[in-house]
């Protein structure tokens, strides 16, 4: 069980939370209602689909020489040995069905536009790393984490909650994109030499280290521009400065340390500010 949780890599399930818990925040902000059931199903959905990207990630990168022992990152449950590429396939898509069971029960509230969402979001757990394209291998793993976990999940959470398409959950998601990108962007520096090495083509490897490091920047700045064009320059906005200060000290952090164990760190501090800044916006909504 331990090595099934390892390969689950729950420290990652922030990418899948926010996206929900803001989504629902702002359907709130639109409307002054919320649906806690379809919230659930909308969350389980988002998770479960996580869970299954994991899993395939770790039995993939293993079967591609991707993860070795000079592997800065958490130990990987396939590559060391714990578990058979089998066992972790089978897994996941177990997961992929969980999410497809509460993929249904959304599809009966609200159509075929959840299954428009739904089927490339299940094909893409696989193709993050697998596949004939697989993103992670092309440079495109910051954009398919904007695009996935960012502008697809907050739109479709706010659409599930309240009917419509709403452009404000658009920008919200790139918002929240942009912040989950940050966590591949820095996981991608990390292993920027291991990837050389092995012939996978993250924008780190493909553009180095200095505009890997200008694009973490941008896109920590731009999720804060964001929501003041959202909910309006006002005194409220203050209530961004931790999220920001703990943005800025990380990418202070990363720009003046070489790739280490320490990444692992770095990454642990920008899952927090991903909360941090999904708390914001829900105490600005209640507000």
């Amino acid at each position: 069980m331990k090595s099934y949780l390892l390969a689950a890599r729950p420290k990652t399930l922030p990418a899948a939370v926010v996206p929900v818990w803001v989504g629902c925040a702002l359907a709130y902000h639109l409307t002054g209602k919320w649906d806690v059931y379809l919230a659930i199903y909308t969350l389980m959905g988002a998770v479960w689909i996580q869970v299954a990207t994991n899993f395939f990630n770790d039995a993939i990168d293993s079967a591609k020489g991707a993860d070795t022992e000079a592997r800065l990152g958490p130990t990987r449950a396939t590559a060391s040995g714990q578990l058979s590429s089998k066992a972790v396939y089978m897994v996941a898509v177990v997961c992929l069905l969980m999410a497809s069971v509460f993929g249904y029960l959304l599809i009966q509230e609200r159509g075929w536009p959840i299954l428009a969402i739904g089927v490339p979001s299940l094909y893409l757990c696989y193709g993050y790393t697998g596949g004939p394209l697989p993103l992670a291998y092309r440079g495109l793993g910051e954009l398919f984490v904007i695009l996935f976990f960012g502008v697809v999940a907050v739109t479709g959470t706010v659409f599930v909650q309240t009917g419509t398409w709403e452009p404000v959950a658009m920008l919200m998601g790139v918002a929240i994109g942009c912040l989950s990108a940050v966590l591949i962007a820095i996981n991608n520096l990390r292993d920027i030499d291991e990837d050389r090495s092995n012939e996978k083509n993250t924008l780190a490897v493909k553009w180095g280290r200095k505009k890997a490091l200008i694009l973490l920047q941008v896109m920590t700045i731009i999720p804060y521009g964001i929501t003041g064009f959202i909910f309006g320059y006002q005194r409220e906005l203050l209530y961004f400065s931790p999220p920001f200060i703990l943005a800025a000290l990380i990418q202070w952090w990363v720009g003046r340390t070489p790739p280490g164990v320490v990444y692992n760190r770095f990454l642990a501090l920008s899952a927090l500010q991903l909360l941090f800044y999904a708390m914001v916006v829900q105490l600005i909504v209640i507000l």
